[in-house]
């Protein structure tokens, strides 16, 4: 289903992305925003996954500036981060907008991202076109609170998350007023990924089942509605 393609950004910065295609035509575009491990197969499998609901999906590899074809095994979180670091949030936003840029003519787009992805697709919410967004895990949107998204934003955190604490949480829910915000009792941090000894599945299925239901009133060829 899926394949690697090669989309250029507005300041001619190459990145590859993989992209699945739905068997029909697409009912949006959809931009899966990585972990700090890079495109894992278990990124790709989420894309598929969007794909198959018909829609299409693209994942950028917002690594590509540092350095090509960068996968990290998940114990590899300092490698990561001192990855992440060397990123401008400026040109991070850039390679996002590249890959809307490349799902837009399936129609309306949205942002799912996990982790740091989670947070970007809140700064891509803030900062991009995209016309809805779905953050999962995000503990960095809390240096942005000063800005607020452009477009309707969910966001999914685990109540047993040992890196993003329940007052953290509540700070972003109260910079975010208006925004639907879930927390699962039972999940930590990763809960969504098959991958990770963090995975809960109860609480990834309960939270694609809302985000498709979001996805549903936002993007399937129904008008999107800006947060003002």
């Amino acid at each position: 289903m899926g394949d690697v393609i090669q989309i250029a950004a507005s300041d001619g910065h190459a990145l590859d992305a993989y992209r699945a295609t739905p068997v029909k035509p697409p009912k949006g575009g959809i931009v899966i925003l990585q972990e700090i491990f890079g495109i894992t197969g278990h990124i790709r499998r989420v894309a598929d996954g969007y794909a198959e609901q018909g829609y299409l999906a693209i994942a950028p590899s917002l690594f590509d500036r540092v350095r090509g074809g960068i996968v990290l095994d998940y114990s590899d979180v300092n490698e990561g981060r001192s990855i992440m670091m060397q990123l401008d949030l400026n040109d991070v936003v850039t390679d996002v907008g590249a890959a809307v840029a490349a799902v837009r003519p399936a129609g309306r787009v949205a942002a799912i991202g996990y982790c740091w992805g989670g947070a970007i697709a809140d700064l891509a919410a803030c900062r991009t076109d995209i016309d809805a967004a779905v953050s999962y895990y995000g503990r960095m949107i809390v240096e942005w609170l000063d800005e607020q998204p452009r477009c309707p934003v969910m966001y999914h955190f685990g109540g047993q998350d040992p890196l993003i604490p329940a007052e953290t949480v509540e700070r972003i829910g109260a910079g975010r007023k208006g925004q639907p915000l879930y927390v699962y009792d039972e999940a930590g941090h990763g809960f969504n990924c098959d991958e990770r000894a963090e995975f809960v599945p109860d609480s990834a299925a309960l939270a694609l089942e809302r985000t498709l239901a979001f996805l549903g009133n936002h993007l399937d060829g129904r008008e999107s509605t800006p947060i003002s």
